[in-house]
């Protein structure tokens, strides 16, 4: 108030205080105008849309379609996400029934009584699909697995230079990836073999990314490969070596993305956690780290080995299975920092993977095959020389041709890899004796079964199933996955694949 007094005595302001008062200042009207635009009363919504009718832009359908999906979309805005999925399940079996139905008619099968029945059947096939999806239903592949024939041979899709030390096959079965001593990163098509490589980038990206150049100065360049792993949603590849970093590509565009500082040794092992963008690396500092690889980001990391870590896997669970030079392997609880350890009697675990989420199958450098159970330290059941060694060898198409085996007999017996069908009872294994063995893990049957030896020359340093078992993807080479403890120079260093009859 005494503001305004201040103003009407003074002369200057009384003439222009009418003018440039609050109340007609244009800034203030404009303000009030853009208010009223945006206010949520009927009559202005109405008038919004019989201007955008007026204008021509209602979607060019008659009715107005853009308005029939904007009223749909208010109609589910306040819905929750547990309401959300539970009214796509419902569109789903919808759809579904009517497909069915309209099968039954085309066929002229009258069996429009049986709905109650067919609505049954098929929630049971459903809720049997997520179980088996989610791993807590085992599939039952290995029995329908018929013996191969003398055509069903083991062919190099892929050639590398220097051995093949890591494969992995994308969720859908349609893609693959191979890695080799060499640094070279292929990603190849399995029908018909087309390969595309991923490149290095230039140092300075490579520093730009986060990686670190330490000491020594022979290895800190090296492109040399030992891991690879893909996600379950095929959009990042991760890969790791003698550099000691972790590399993450992007799958669609095959350029690097990010590298991943921190291990103090040699990355010897990759996993993807399930369903996840959740990474877990072994090393030989015998530390295993957890990073996000949607956030370019470490997680955290837990010890536990003696010695080098040489091999780890992971399902959908928050858990990692890891075996290392110190003759043990752990269960590690990923949230709870806790672990279980296993210890192999007289051998050194080379290789490991999940069955389910309470049993595991490792193999040894004894050739020994075990079959591990989560309520026992020690394993369960114990196939001993697995991968003898033939003298003389065998072909790689199974004929009784000689192959010189320059290594000792007990690196030609090395159970280097090991690798389940996921979800299911078959499972193989492979060593450098000249073939790969299937195994059939029977549940509750606390064994395994041996099936088939399918004959493939070389060392197999790693082994892929696809997700729909009719087909075995083997990384094979010359030398050994870790050093040069053996040599078959009759190898040919590739990506092997093998078909598998289902009956």
């Amino acid at each position: 108030m005494v503001y305004t007094n201040e103003k009407k005595k003074g002369g200057g302001f009384k003439r222009g205080g009418k003018k440039g008062s609050d109340a007609r200042d244009p800034f203030f009207e404009e303000e009030t105008k853009k208010r009223r635009k945006v206010s949520y009363d009927d009559e202005d919504i109405e008038s919004v849309e019989s201007d955008a009718e007026d204008d021509g832009f209602n979607g060019g359908y008659e009715g107005g379609k853009g308005a029939e999906v904007a009223e749909e979309e208010d109609e589910f805005a306040d819905e929750t996400a547990g309401e959300k999925r539970k009214r796509l399940a419902h569109e789903f079996l919808k759809r579904v029934t009517d497909a069915k139905r309209k099968r039954r008619e085309e066929g002229d099968d009258d069996s429009e009584d049986d709905d109650g029945d067919d609505n049954t059947g098929l929630a049971k096939s459903l809720m049997k699909k997520q179980q088996e999806e989610s791993g807590r239903v085992r599939r039952v592949i290995a029995s329908r697995v018929q013996e191969p024939l003398s055509s069903d041979v083991f062919r190099v899709i892929v050639k590398h230079r220097r051995p093949v030390v890591a494969v992995a096959l994308s969720d859908d079965d349609s893609r693959g990836f191979s890695a080799s001593k060499d640094g070279t990163i292929l990603h190849w098509d399995v029908s018909s073999g087309k390969t595309d490589s991923y490149k290095w980038p230039s140092d300075e990206i490579l520093k730009s990314h986060g990686m670190k150049v330490r000491e020594p100065r022979n290895k800190k360049h090296s492109r040399e490969t030992l891991a690879l792993a893909v996600s379950s949603d095929g959009r990042y590849l991760a890969t790791g070596g003698v550099d000691r970093h972790v590399h993450i590509w992007d799958v669609r565009t095959r350029e690097h993305v990010q590298a991943f500082p921190g291990h103090r040794s040699t990355v010897s092992c990759l996993c993807f956690r399930h369903g996840t963008s959740e990474l877990y690396s072994g090393s030989f500092d015998r530390s295993i780290k957890v990073w996000n690889v949607e956030d370019n980001a470490f997680v955290q990391d837990f010890f536990g080995h003696q010695a080098e870590i040489v091999a780890i896997d992971a399902l959908r669970k928050e858990r990692t299975l890891s075996v290392g030079r110190d003759r043990t392997m752990l269960l590690t609880k990923v949230p709870e920092t806790s672990r279980m350890v296993y210890r192999a009697p007289a051998s050194s675990l080379e290789s490991c993977c999940f069955i389910s989420d309470d049993e595991y199958l490792s193999g040894s450098d004894n050739g020994t095959v075990a079959l591990w159970g989560m309520m026992k330290k020690k394993p369960g059941f114990l196939f001993k020389d697995a991968h003898p060694v033939v003298a003389g060898g065998i072909s790689e198409n199974g004929d009784d041709e000689p192959v010189s085996y320059n290594s000792s007999s007990t690196a030609s017996s090395w159970v280097s890899s090991v690798a389940v069908c996921r979800g299911s009872d078959l499972a193989a294994s492979g060593a450098g004796n000249g073939f790969v063995r299937l195994w059939s893990a029977e549940t509750g049957a606390n064994a395994i079964r041996p099936l088939y030896e399918l004959p493939l020359s070389g060392f197999v340093n790693s082994l892929a199933f696809a997700k729909s078992g009719k087909f075995l993807i083997a990384g094979v080479g010359q030398e050994t996955r870790f050093g040069r403890w053996g040599c078959l120079k009759s190898a040919q260093n590739g990506v092997a694949i093998h078909p598998l009859r289902l009956s």
